[in-house]
């Protein structure tokens, strides 16, 4: 499944400290996410029931370009930005090169709820920035040791897994060849290969649902 997560839900199933999660929204019952994005990211998350296939993806040697769109305060020079794609030093290691550009043009993207702090007297501008590391917090680690703090994070992709027009809180099923990066595609049990929707990569949303139409707790 890919589902857009919205702010301030966990990429778990167990609510915790008062924070929402993802047992709010109308999911397949059995799937778990094949990685994490932090309770103040939005975008991009993969689900799946094949704990096999979980395991490959989230092994370091897979490594996958993932695509972020951020919004920082200020606006980064080009040496700020070549910083960011040579790597840079964060707390007790060297991020590996990186793509990292200004969005020309600026993308219309819906307000958050909460809404992010503006200053009138300072500009903010989205960049798009790709890498193939997944460490914790490291897209708003790297903006920061730039001098340019990340204000919003949107994950737009993983390898060829494209967001779209997913809106917060969708998801629609995807079949295991549409993953596609390195021996991906066909990794994971045999029996899940062969449950897995062929809807195509391209296929409309097939739920829209609003959240709380049904929950799974304790996953």
């Amino acid at each position: 499944m890919l589902f857009h997560k919205p702010y301030g839900v966990l990429s778990q199933f167990t609510p915790e400290d008062g924070a929402r999660s993802l047992a709010e929204f109308d999911l397949p019952p059995g799937v778990y996410p094949a990685g994490r994005l932090d309770k103040d990211s939005e975008g991009l998350l993969l689900l799946t029931d094949d704990g096999p296939l979980i395991e490959q993806l989230l092994h370091p040697r897979h490594q996958k370009p993932k695509t972020y769109w951020v919004l920082v305060e200020r606006v980064p020079d080009e040496a700020a930005l070549q910083r960011l794609r040579d790597g840079l030093r964060i707390e007790d290691y060297t991020t590996l090169p990186c793509q990292a550009q200004l969005l020309q043009p600026q993308p219309q993207v819906a307000p958050r709820d909460p809404p992010v702090r503006v200053r009138k007297s300072v500009q903010d501008v989205w960049l798009e920035i790709t890498v193939v590391e997944g460490k914790n917090r490291q897209v708003r680690k790297m903006t920061a040791a730039i001098g340019h703090p990340t204000l919003r994070l949107i994950r737009r992709s993983i390898a060829n897994l494209q967001l779209e027009a997913l809106a917060p809180g969708q998801w629609r099923a995807i079949a295991r060849e549409d993953i596609q990066w390195g021996d991906m595609a066909a990794a994971g049990s045999q029996a899940s290969a062969g449950t897995t929707s062929r809807r195509p990569l391209g296929s409309p949303v097939i739920s829209a649902r609003r959240p709380g139409a049904w929950f799974h707790k304790g996953r």
